[in-house]
């Protein structure tokens, strides 16, 4: 089950759903998804307010489930509700509240649940499957169809006679259940377990009926919840309660407001957007205006906010596709590099934000950068899951600490990159989902860091979660970095994490066609730099026993070894790196020389591939003293290429002498 962050808006659009009749919904049997016969139990009974007790029946469980989902996907418009990939979500979810019941189950006794009882262990299931979206569905249609939330312990006959006042000075009576919806929304806006809002809710009843009012105004108690929260220690579920109530009040105060004048100053800045499924949308810009004030954080730029929304705004028009538009806006503040330096980091910033609403579900004009922290928090492990679940990286990366690693993540350490490394870590380095119709990014630079420092700690012993995040700080402080195929592999299915091979072909047809181009290519798909030798490969001319011919040098090998840098070019990240070294006496050194050349026959050519010549000191002795040098062939003179010094100097002048009696090939060239 993919989870998204919920705005706002779009929970209001799910209570709405929740509030619609059965009658005018799509009808699904999911009830028909689950074995009744493993689960069903006569020692589990449910009772209801003015009912009597009836069996457990996990086929109600799994409609529950289902028609929560089915309000929560035709909130967002999906039109296919009963998939497979639902089926499945629902029948898992079924299964492991029957699985919890049946662990409830001591020596035959029976228990008995009450249908708030049910519900929580629903709730508790889908939580635990980070289904925190789901869960808040289910939050919105049991208020709907209980009428009281699930909450069945109203016994107190003080907590009957207190009254609220609600905003519009009508006067209802007390529903705890309200109060506990509402902080559960507030633990699974952030994912976490809404278990406590049963007892926070309760707390709150008991402090406002200590106050011995009968009535007792809304805004009181939404600032006892936040105070009880605070007091309880849910900081952070606080903070989340805080930007509801204000985004609540945010809503109120727009919808009061009378309607202004067509004549709006700014109107002429709102264009009309197309989003990617053909709905538009006017964009007035705020957004915009929100990322400058981001990307200006801690510089000095040439320009103020307004001249650099101008700048922004150039080459936007009506009717734009909505992914024309950010590239538009992120070319335009790369093009402010010629009027200031400071604008590298600050093009860098902006293609950051439309970074993290890719990789985090972060918006910057709702959740404003303060948020940012937290949302890499929560992202965190589930784009871990995600990544190991379409097979990018290794299993072993969930056995960590996750929640310690989330917590070290600094967002703020972001503000450094220009963009220039944003760009080459988005388009390179980052891992993409690549399974859907849209790829989409599962990673931001903080997200990549830790993922990089944890594969590195893989075989680490106990207590492993400290020392990645001690090399997390040195990555993100940029006090040192790894090499690129570190970066690429560190952590994924195949951890390959060196940088460079050396390798040397012999003069044979196996080991050219084997180890300098098939294995090449397979150190190259894994990001690895290549450097070998080819000097024992006999140069042109030289005789072939086998087929009583003559060799048609190394050239035409290099060639092939180019072609296969270019074609398995590191895992179609960035170009094959490879280097061929041949030492100065090889006969087709000439040759060798050429291949980088622009000019010429191309298939002598090779752009791809660098070249090394290993000059001995002979060679200098020679070149001082303006003598003649000799070059051989390598396959008559074998053992040169494995000596040096005075060895190599001894070898060489008594090949020389051979070669001057006729003995074997020599061809001889003043230095």
């Amino acid at each position: 089950m993919k989870i998204t962050k919920r705005t706002f808006e779009e929970d209001q659009k799910l209570q709405e759903f929740a509030r619609t009749p059965h009658e005018n919904k799509p009808q699904f049997n999911w009830g028909g998804l689950v074995d009744e016969g493993r689960w069903n139990s006569p020692h589990i009974l449910v009772g209801s307010t003015g009912s009597e007790e009836v069996s457990f029946d996990i086929a109600e469980v799994a409609n529950i489930i289902g028609n929560a989902l089915t309000n929560l996907l035709l909130s967002r418009e999906e039109q296919d509700i009963f998939s497979e990939k639902n089926k499945s979500f629902v029948a898992r979810i079924s299964n492991l509240v029957g699985g919890r019941l049946e662990e409830q189950l001591v020596n035959g006794e029976s228990i008995i649940l009450s249908r708030r009882d049910i519900n929580h262990l629903i709730e508790k299931a889908l939580i635990e499957e980070e289904a925190f979206d789901v869960a808040k569905s289910l939050l919105f249609a049991s208020k709907i169809e209980d009428g009281t939330g699930g909450l069945e312990d109203d016994d107190d006959e003080n907590r009957l006679q207190l009254r609220l006042i609600r905003r519009n000075g009508k006067v209802v009576p007390w529903n705890e259940s309200k109060i506990e919806i509402a902080i559960r929304k507030a633990f699974l806006s952030l994912e976490l377990d809404s278990e406590p809002a049963v007892q926070l809710a309760r707390d709150v009843t008991r402090h406002i009926l200590k106050l011995g009012q009968e009535f007792v105004n809304i805004e009181d108690v939404q600032d006892l919840v936040q105070e009880i929260l605070m007091r309880t220690g849910f900081y952070k579920v606080a903070e989340a309660y805080i930007l509801y109530r204000a985004r609540r009040a945010h809503d109120r105060e727009a919808t009061s407001l009378s309607v202004v004048s067509q004549e709006d100053e700014n109107q002429e800045s709102m264009v009309v957007v197309r989003q990617a499924n053909g709905e538009t949308y006017f964009w007035d810009g705020l957004d915009l205006r929100k990322r400058i004030e981001f990307g200006i954080i801690g510089l000095d730029l040439c320009l103020a906010p307004d001249e650099i929304e101008k700048e922004l705004r150039r080459s936007i028009f009506a009717d734009m596709e909505e992914g024309d538009l950010h590239k538009t806006i992120i070319l335009n503040a790369k093009a402010l590099l010629e009027k200031d330096a400071d604008f590298s980091k600050f093009a860098g910033r902006i293609l950051l934000t439309f970074l993290y609403e890719e990789v985090l579900g972060w918006n910057i004009v709702e959740d404003g950068v303060e948020a940012l922290k937290d949302f890499h928090r929560r992202a965190f492990k589930r784009n871990l899951k995600r990544c190991v679940e379409i097979e990018r990286l290794s299993d072993r990366l969930l056995e960590y600490d996750l929640d310690k690693l989330a917590e070290a993540l600094d967002p703020t350490a972001d503000l450094d990159f220009d963009y220039l490394g944003i760009q080459t870590l988005y388009d390179r380095y980052l891992i993409v989902d690549k399974t859907g119709q849209e790829h989409r990014r599962l990673e931001c630079p903080q997200l990549f860091w830790m993922r990089v420092s944890m594969g590195l700690f893989l075989l680490g012993e106990n207590n492993r979660e400290d020392p990645i995040i001690e090399l997390y700080s040195l990555y993100k402080s940029r006090r040192f970095c790894s090499s690129t195929p570190t970066l690429f592999n560190s952590g994924t299915l195949h951890s390959q994490l060196s940088s460079c091979y050396l390798y040397k072909v012999g003069d044979d047809l196996e080991s050219i066609m084997v180890r300098g181009i098939a294995e090449n290519a397979f150190l190259s798909k894994w990001a690895g730099g290549l450097g070998g030798s080819w000097t024992a490969v006999r140069g042109t001319g030289g005789y072939i026993r086998g087929t009583n011919g003559e060799s048609q040098g190394i050239i035409p090998f290099l060639k092939l070894h180019n072609d296969q840098l270019h074609a398995v070019n590191q895992g179609g990240k960035r170009r094959g790196s490879g280097c061929a070294y041949l030492e100065t006496w090889h006969n087709d050194l000439f040759d060798f020389l050429e291949l980088r050349r622009n000019t010429g026959d191309e298939r002598r050519r090779t752009h791809e591939l660098n070249i090394a010549n290993w000059i001995p000191d002979l060679f200098m002795k020679r070149l001082e003293k303006q003598e003649e040098w000799t070059f051989f062939r390598s396959n008559e003179v074998s053992d040169l290429h494995e000596i040096y010094g005075r060895a190599f100097e001894e070898k060489y002048c008594e090949y020389e002498a051979k070669a001057e009696s006729g003995e074997i090939y020599g061809e001889k060239h003043p230095t």
